[in-house]
């Protein structure tokens, strides 16, 4: 590895009440990628914000390429000495195109008006420096996947020539393969000698790219050293400052009496024939690689979606889901892939996203206008307490929150309803090691209060770990259906790629 790029040497930042960094020292080599590592909260975030300019640490020494860094650096002055950020949570304006997004702030003019035809070239030319062929520069952001906006914000950093890269869970809601390009295009930045700090809760796919290790717990530095180094235990221990034994933990239980039956459901072209059962006390996993109809399954049974025809039965009794109104009066239930935007009103407080869908229970008389306090602290209460919420009050507001405490407010809302169904969309999507156990006692929980749960997942080990039984989709129908004991790896990757050759055995 090359010289020294960045240091960071006993950086300490405080907040109101809380100390976000405590005597933190981190170093960065060129072409180096770094694994920055720590349960939410740990004070990564605020350590890369403090390097891009975007927040004044309060005291310790920085230096980039070699220049003191004083305590009047922003993130002007840190793009340019050619750093960069690329945030989880991806900061696109999506009625733009390709080319406008990556040139935005310093458009190119020609005569007093945009060059969108320069622009365009520039771009062009960019993306095919990262053999990015199939991205038409002219194209709006919001028609693009996930995957391919990832593609621009980092073809956008390297247009501003950023030496010093920061990626911050870049392949949460990422396809495999998508995943797949990400992980080509940052080896490939290393070999131009690019410096990248990679954060990610899934450590499962950092062997593949990451030189070094950096781990962070509760605003301290803990350890670092080079990746191959340290075990997956080893990792685990030094972010949650004990020993996991047991990253999925399920319960065995037996399986109750039938609570959903799904009959032939179509809705669109991801979701085609469905018929399942789910029982109680009984996770149900989904499996399916990005596109298979899993997250379309779940909109279809709640009704977010529409569907065409096919039958939803909750104990016995036809349910007419038109709505999610219909499908929460039904006991039917939904956590949300994306929390934030579809599970959270995240500038709302806690106490008012848990007690919104409850508002009927709550009210006195009917009336939206006079809720029962003592009945809404209840249900505040009791989800604050069985699911553990961490939380400075019920008035806080739900943004503040990490990602798996947001993820529990989800949960807490629902229930108060006493719901007879619920479906985890990517239950534990960008959050820590430690909050997916938290979370998969969640679900444990619901098992013992006799909830048919069920569960959608891109992570094989999680769906592998924590389902009772499990069920594979591809192109929009089940493939294939197995228990836990007879559950493997090859086996649902089988059942999810090969759908077109199981219609030709049936056939013969």
């Amino acid at each position: 590895m090359g010289k020294v790029v960045v240091t960071m040497s006993h950086v300490n930042k405080s907040f109101p009440g809380v100390k976000a960094l405590d005597d933190v020292s981190l170093t960065l080599r060129e072409g180096e990628v770094m694994a920055l590592l720590g349960e939410n909260g740990a004070g990564k975030s605020t350590l890369m914000k403090i390097l891009s300019g975007v927040y004044t640490r309060d005291s310790g020494e920085m230096t980039v390429f070699g220049k003191e860094i004083g305590m009047d650096f922003n993130a002007k002055k840190a793009r340019e000495l050619g750093i960069a950020i690329i945030h989880q949570e991806l900061n696109m304006c999506q009625q733009l195109t390709v080319a406008e997004n990556i040139f935005l702030g310093r458009e190119i003019t020609r005569r007093g008006r945009l060059d969108n035809q320069e622009m365009n070239r520039l771009a062009a030319k960019q993306l095919e420096q990262m053999h990015i062929r199939d991205l038409d520069p002219e194209t709006e952001m919001s028609r693009l996947p996930v995957g391919k906006q990832q593609m621009v914000e980092i073809s956008k950093a390297l247009m501003l020539q950023a030496k010093v890269l920061v990626m911050d869970e870049p392949s949460s809601a990422l396809s495999n393969a998508e995943v797949e390009e990400l992980f080509r295009i940052v080896k490939e930045l290393r070999e131009q000698g690019k410096s990248i700090v990679y954060i990610s809760h899934r450590l499962q796919e950092l062997h593949h790219i990451v030189d070094t290790v950096t781990i962070m717990r509760d605003g301290r530095y803990i350890t670092e050293g080079k990746f191959r180094d340290f075990t997956m235990d080893e990792l685990i221990s030094n972010m949650v400052g004990r020993k996991i034994d047991n990253q999925f933990p399920r319960e065995i239980m037996p399986r109750g009496k039938k609570v959903l039956e799904v009959q032939h459901l179509n809705a669109g072209r991801l979701v085609r024939d469905v018929s399942f059962d789910a029982y109680a006390g009984e996770v149900l996993g989904f499996a399916g690689l990005v596109g298979a109809g899993r997250t379309e399954t779940s909109r279809a049974i709640f009704g977010a979606d529409s569907k065409e025809s096919g039958k939803i039965i909750i104990d016995g009794k036809t349910a007419d889901i038109n709505c999610p109104r219909d499908a929460i009066d039904a006991g039917i239930v939904l956590v949300p892939e994306d929390r934030k935007k579809d599970g959270l009103c995240t500038k709302l407080s806690i106490r008012e996203n848990i007690a919104l869908p409850n508002l009927p229970s709550i009210c006195r008389n009917g009336f939206i206008g006079t809720i029962d306090r003592k009945k809404e602290n209840e249900i505040i209460e009791k989800g604050k307490s069985s699911l553990t919420i961490k939380m400075a009050g019920a008035e806080a507001d739900a943004g503040t929150l990490s990602g798996g405490n947001q993820q529990k407010v989800v949960v807490a809302k629902w229930l108060a309803r006493n719901s007879r169904v619920i479906i985890f969309d990517e239950p534990t999507r960008g959050i820590d090691v430690a909050a997916k156990v938290e979370i998969y006692e969640i679900i444990n929980q619901l098992k013992k209060q006799g909830i048919a749960v069920i569960i959608i997942s891109s992570e094989m080990p999680e769906v592998m770990g924590i389902s009772d039984r499990i069920l594979v989709m591809c192109d929009g129908r089940i493939t294939g259906e197995m228990s836990s004991d007879e559950a493997s790896e090859t086996g649902i990757l089988t059942c999810a790629m090969q759908f077109e050759d199981k219609l030709a055995a049936g056939a013969s």
